[in-house]
């Protein structure tokens, strides 16, 4: 049976915590990506904006977009998927 590429736990726990420190001679480090809230804010308003427009002017398929949007949008603000370290639905490991 062939050996696993895998390291040791340890080892990669020890890799984990060093990319994990800011660097030292920055003296504003970047934010947490899982902080980073952008493309969620500017998905949300996109949606809730092209569903206001189709509620306004009555025109279905801008309601739907709005709505499929806004609902991306607030995936992205899950905290849940951040915590997990991957994709929501998807078996970490």
């Amino acid at each position: 049976m062939p050996q696993s590429d895998d390291e040791c736990p340890a080892v990669l726990q020890g890799q984990l915590a060093r990319d994990e420190q800011p660097a030292r001679d920055d003296p504003h480090p970047a934010r947490p990506r899982s902080r980073r809230r952008t493309g969620a804010w500017w998905t949300l308003a996109a949606g809730l904006a092209a569903l206001v427009v189709g509620v306004a002017l009555p025109q279905g398929l801008l309601i739907a977009t709005g709505l499929v949007l806004a609902g991306i949008g607030v995936q992205l603000f899950d905290a849940r998927s951040d915590a997990a370290g991957g994709r929501p639905g998807r078996p970490s490991g």
